[in-house]
């Protein structure tokens, strides 16, 4: 039972890294990337749906990215989501192909970004001791109950901050290689 509630607050920690590792893929850093885009919600026909299911998404140069839409009809209603986004590019299309264009970022802006991450850090950090919290109340269900020994109780205990702590370093190393890349001239 120890395991089971161990390896639930595991999978829950690794499901926040991977949220965040998703969250700051859409911090623009200068360098053109898909992620930046890839979940855009466009709507066309009525129907909302993520511009990385309408079109291919390429980096034909490191400042540039390339949206090629699937059907030919979608590239006015991926402008105006790219234009309603809060990514502050403008759109140009040849007709066939959107080209986005990243500008060089500012330096005030770069500091701005770092703020941002670092505030999506600590989002995660929180969410990593919410799972530790859940499962810590799971553990003590299974103490009151006498399903576990107080001996297994402590032990399971210090396994869970183990595990907490590897995933709150990992969570500061993402954001430290974000600030990093986000600051890099």
């Amino acid at each position: 039972m120890i395991r089971e509630v161990l390896a639930d607050a595991e999978s829950r920690m690794q499901g926040a890294i991977t949220s965040l590792e998703i969250d700051l893929g859409g911090f623009r850093t200068g360098r053109a990337s898909p992620q930046l885009v890839e979940r855009l919600v466009v709507e066309m026909y009525g129907v909302e749906m993520p511009l990385n299911q309408m079109a291919s998404i390429s980096v034909p140069e490191p400042q540039q990215l390339a949206i090629r839409p699937y059907d030919s009809n979608a590239i006015s209603a991926i402008e105006r989501a790219i234009m309603k986004s809060d990514i502050g590019i403008m759109p140009n299309n040849d007709g066939k192909i959107i080209r986005l264009t990243m500008p060089r970022l500012t330096e005030e802006r770069r500091r701005d970004l770092s703020k941002l991450v670092g505030k999506r850090v600590e989002e995660g950090k929180v969410a990593v001791r919410n799972v530790r919290r859940d499962a810590l109340n799971d553990l003590r269900d299974l103490k009151d109950e006498s399903m576990v020994t107080e001996d297994e109780f402590h032990r399971s205990q210090d396994n869970l901050q183990e595990l907490t702590d590897k995933y709150i370093k990992e969570i500061d190393e993402i954001g430290k290689q974000k600030e990093a890349e986000i600051m890099e001239v």
